[in-house]
């Protein structure tokens, strides 16, 4: 007689629920579809002629007849950080009193443009050469312009006193503002210019509307030391 757990043994061992086990775990895990990522794009800059639709961007900035002989004798000094360093095209329309400026093809940033524009108005305000061109060099310098009326009706001789105190004997005052705010000062007239950075000037404007207030010369002086001392703190 036959052994009987032999035969189940043997009918296990030949079940189909057991060969299907084997094959399952004998069979490798379904692979991830394998995900493709984008290359990253790489965007060149535009040049100044490709934006606008390659259409050329001009500038026109007048001038003043006051100017016209200034910048006739410095139009070499002009000339050529603008044209050579910055890739803009610069000309003097003689029948319109007015500097053009263009972009050129290998102009190689479109605020170049802008920045010439700034550079030739900051001239026509009265700025050397010397401190204009810093407009091209740094970023974050300005130009800031008001009024002697802007802060105090003033009239006649008071007006002129005012001028003066913000002048002082042979320009002392005006040197001493410009050194310890690290600006540049234009007084024209009744009309004041101011080339320098956001803070400096917010400095530079307070000790001048100070003068034109009547403050004396010599507490706008100890005010300018205590607060360039902070601002030499702060950086």
């Amino acid at each position: 007689m036959e052994n009987p757990s032999a035969e189940i043994a043997t009918a296990a061992s030949t079940s189909p629920s057991a060969m299907d086990v084997e094959a399952a775990a004998a069979a490798p895990p379904p692979r991830k579809p394998q995900v493709l990522f984008a290359q990253k794009p790489n965007f060149r800059p535009l040049k100044a002629h490709e934006i606008s639709d390659g259409q050329i961007q001009f500038r026109k900035i007048s001038v003043p007849p006051h100017r016209y002989t200034p910048l006739k004798k410095a139009w070499l000094e002009i000339y050529t950080p603008i044209y050579d360093e910055m890739k803009i095209d610069i000309r003097m329309n003689l029948k319109a009193r007015r500097v053009e400026l263009k972009t050129r093809t290998d102009t190689p940033d479109v605020s170049n443009l802008q920045k010439c524009a700034d550079f030739v108005h900051a001239f026509m305000l009265g700025f050397d050469v010397i401190d204009a061109v810093a407009l091209l060099r740094m970023d974050e310098l300005y130009v800031e312009s008001f009024e002697i009326k802007d802060v105090k009706t003033l009239k006649g001789e008071h007006l002129s006193r005012a001028i003066g105190r913000l002048s002082g004997k042979g320009g002392k005052t005006k040197f001493a503002i410009e050194n310890s705010t690290r600006t540049r000062i234009v007084i024209a007239d009744s009309k004041i210019h101011l080339l320098g950075s956001f803070a400096n000037i917010k400095v530079a404007r307070d000790s001048l509307c100070s003068l034109i207030l009547g403050s004396p010369a010599a507490k706008v002086y100890s005010k300018l030391r205590a607060v360039t001392a902070r601002l030499a703190e702060r950086f």
